[in-house]
Parts: structure tokens; C-alpha cells; sequence
């Protein structure tokens, strides 16, 4: 088979030649712009799911609905690593800079221009992130060096702007499970704002599944501002269409079998599915694919995905946390209760909470309901079987 007309994808967020299954998703994001551009207020949007379930291809579909439809998006990655407070006022900047052309600033968006100033400089007063807002800062809003006072105000000053421009705005987040308490309150708390004022600003995110919790934690009203579609894996009719349409775009065929066997052992997930249908198209010699093809592409995929998809998620945890989530991966790919864990260790709840905590803070673990806990990557239980010993050891003597 053709290497360069190898139309699978498993690449992180990379979109898929053909998306299956996310109908609901994307006319639910459609609609919630449409009503924005009506004057109607709706609730933003924060997609959740365990890893590979395609977030982030969702919110690339999003920024590309809301380019069509003329909105201005402005997209980022949430990180430990970055302080939110400069990258939201660079998001703030570049849509500011997109609503409309300096040139044609009205005084309204002057204004705004401003405020950004002001919240920028506060924030880095190096002025690092201030290139092309050639206005005064305008004192006394945005500038108090508090983001949950600061942040509405800017939201309210962009939408504005927009309002004033006959634009609307739409800020996509993704990983936002790693905004602090107190950066999460303040992103909701800016939503809020713009709900009251009624202005053609929204936020669409994705993260994995704590994100309500957390959220509801942050603000007690943040259910009502936002919805949560929490996405998974596919049903077996959509998955089969994952792995036939691609290649039928490249005049490819799949025996039933073969299409029934990838979705057997991908289990409907989509990153599975693509790293499946990557190998067997390499493997395959000619269509139609065969169930003697995705047998002898199997080792392959599991190599495959032990490698770059599951060791990746273990690289940074401590002999502790690896032993705490074989003891869990020896029971199962569901929820695990905490006590039913720290049994297997041999210790009670209490003296296994810290390392549960830092699991769950690193985003490998996430509590579905109080006191019980589960792999925020499918099929980690099978890999963690696979290659560690109860006592957190590799139990394959190559991976020392």
C-alpha cells in the first residue's frame, strides 16, 4: 500500500480525514453561536473524556465552525508550565487585533483597547504583550493585579468591542483541567459577566472528566453557565466508519472482519483507531484489507501505542504512584473504590491519599464520584498488566 496516501492520523489532535460520531457535539457548538449572534444568551461549552477520545479535535472543528460563520477565535493549551494570567491577555490582544483593523477602531473599541493595555501591563509589565495597541492604558479597570476582579472586566471591554464591531468572540481552551482554583474562578466569573451583559463572547474548552467537579468547586454557578458533553469511545456502527471511510477516500476496501476486528480491539477509541488503521494500511500489501492483515498488524499496534501513547503517561511517576496504579490496574478497567486500592497494598485509605491526590494532580487519575477513582487513559490497566510488577518494577527486563 501507498505510505504517502496513508490517510490515518494518530497524531495528537491531529483531525481525522473523516470524523465520526461527533454530530451532536458540533451542532450543539453551532446553535450556541447562532443564538449569541441573535442576541440570546447560552451556555458556554467544556467537552470531557478520558484521553484519545478526540477533545482536541473537537475544538479545532469548533474554531474552524467559528471561523465560517465570521466569529473571531482565538485558541490555546492550558500548561503548568505557563502563567494563564500573560497568555489570556495575549488571547485578549490577538482578538482585539482580529475584531477589527486599527485603522477603522471605533471609540468603543478604542476603549477596549485600553483596558487590554491595562490588564496586559499588569500582568507582564514588561510590555511584552502590548504590540499593537498604540492607545493609552486606560487606568483604574482591569489593572488590579487580581484576576477575578480583572478578568470580567476584560472579557466585558472585548466583548464589547465586538458587539461594537458586529463580530463575536469565542476563546478555546484545552487542557483546562490544570487551571488553579483560583484561575478557574476567575475565567467563570468572566463568563458570568458576559451572560449578564448579554455580549457575543463565549469560551468552549475541553478537559478531562473532573472538570465540572472542579469547576462547580471554583464557582457554585458554573453549572448553570456551562454545559459539560462528556465524549468517549464510539458505538460500533460509528467506529466501523472511522476505519472504513478514509481509506474508501483512497479506493481502499476492508474485509467485515477485519473492520469488525480493529473495533474489537480498539474498543471504538478514536486515537486506537487511528494508530490501527495507520499500521494495518503499512502492513496490508493490497485492498481489500484482510482479517490476515489486522492479525499480523496487532503486535505492531500494541508496540505502538505502549510506546508513544501509554509509557509516556508513566515516565514521571515515582516507584509509589506506579505501584498504586498496578494495584489498581489489577482490578479493572472501572472505577476502583479507594479502599478496595489501598487493600491490595496492604495500607488503609488514608496512608495511600497523598499518592492518589498527586495522581489525580498529574491527570492520570480522576474521581467519577467521592471515594472512587479511574484511568483517565483507556486501557491503561491492560498496558500497566502488561509491563509493571506489583511492586511498580518493569516486568520486561529491556525497558531498564
Amino acid at each position: 500500500m501507498d505510505e504517502a496516501r496513508n490517510p490515518y492520523t494518530p497524531n495528537a489532535g491531529s483531525p481525522p480525514r473523516f470524523l465520526a460520531g461527533r454530530h451532536e457535539e458540533l451542532e450543539g457548538f453551532r446553535i450556541l453561536l447562532q443564538r449569541l449572534q441573535s442576541g440570546y444568551t447560552e451556555q458556554s461549552l467544556i467537552v470531557t473524556g478520558l484521553r484519545g477520545v478526540g477533545k482536541t479535535v473537537l475544538l479545532g472543528r469548533y474554531r474552524q465552525i467559528a471561523l465560517d460563520m465570521d466569529w473571531v477565535a482565538v485558541d490555546a493549551e492550558v500548561s503548568k508550565a505557563t502563567p494563564f494570567a500573560p497568555q489570556i491577555a495575549n488571547l485578549a490582544r490577538r482578538a482585539l487585533l482580529q475584531i477589527s483593523p486599527a485603522a477603522r477602531w471605533s471609540a468603543r473599541v478604542k476603549q477596549a483597547a485600553g483596558i487590554v493595555k491595562s490588564f496586559s501591563l499588569t500582568m507582564q509589565p514588561d510590555g511584552a504583550i502590548t504590540a499593537g495597541l498604540d492607545v493609552d492604558a486606560q487606568a483604574g479597570i482591569a489593572d488590579s493585579g487580581e484576576l477575578a476582579h480583572d478578568l470580567p472586566d476584560l472579557f466585558e471591554a472585548i466583548g464589547n468591542a465586538a458587539h461594537d464591531s458586529g463580530r463575536g468572540v469565542v476563546f478555546l481552551f484545552d487542557e483546562i483541567q490544570f487551571l488553579s482554583k483560583q484561575e478557574l474562578e476567575a475565567l467563570v466569573g468572566a463568563i458570568h459577566r458576559t451572560v449578564q451583559r448579554q455580549l457575543p463572547i463565549t469560551f468552549a474548552g475541553a478537559g478531562l472528566p473532573q472538570i465540572p467537579g472542579l469547576a462547580g468547586d471554583a464557582k457554585s454557578y458554573a453549572e448553570r453557565l456551562f454545559r459539560f458533553p462528556m465524549i468517549g469511545e464510539l458505538t460500533a456502527e460509528e467506529a466501523v466508519e472511522a476505519i472504513l471511510q478514509p481509506a474508501i477516500l483512497e479506493g481502499v476496501l476492508y474485509d467485515y472482519e477485519a473492520a469488525q476486528a480493529i473495533y474489537a480491539y480498539t474498543e471504538g477509541y478514536p486515537y486506537f483507531i487511528q494508530e490501527f488503521g495507520k499500521a494495518v494500511w503499512s502492513y496490508a500489501s493490497a485492498s481489500p484489507i484482510t482479517l490476515a492483515d489486522v492479525l499480523a498488524a496487532t503486535p505492531i499496534v500494541e508496540s505502538v501505542l505502549d510506546e508513544s501513547f501509554f509509557r509516556t503517561r508513566v515516565q514521571r511517576s515515582t516507584v509509589e504512584e506506579l505501584r498504586y496504579m498496578r494495584a489498581m490496574a489489577q482490578l479493572g478497567a472501572e472505577e476502583q473504590k479507594a479502599a478496595d486500592v489501598a487493600m491490595q497494598l496492604g495500607k488503609t485509605s488514608e496512608q495511600v491519599a497523598p499518592l492518589r491526590a498527586r495522581l489525580i494532580n498529574k491527570g492520570l487519575l480522576f474521581t467519577p464520584r467521592h471515594g472512587y477513582a479511574k484511568f483517565t487513559v483507556p486501557q491503561f490497566d491492560k498496558f500497566m498488566r502488561r509491563h509493571m510488577t506489583m511492586d511498580g518494577i518493569s516486568a520486561n527486563t529491556d525497558d531498564d
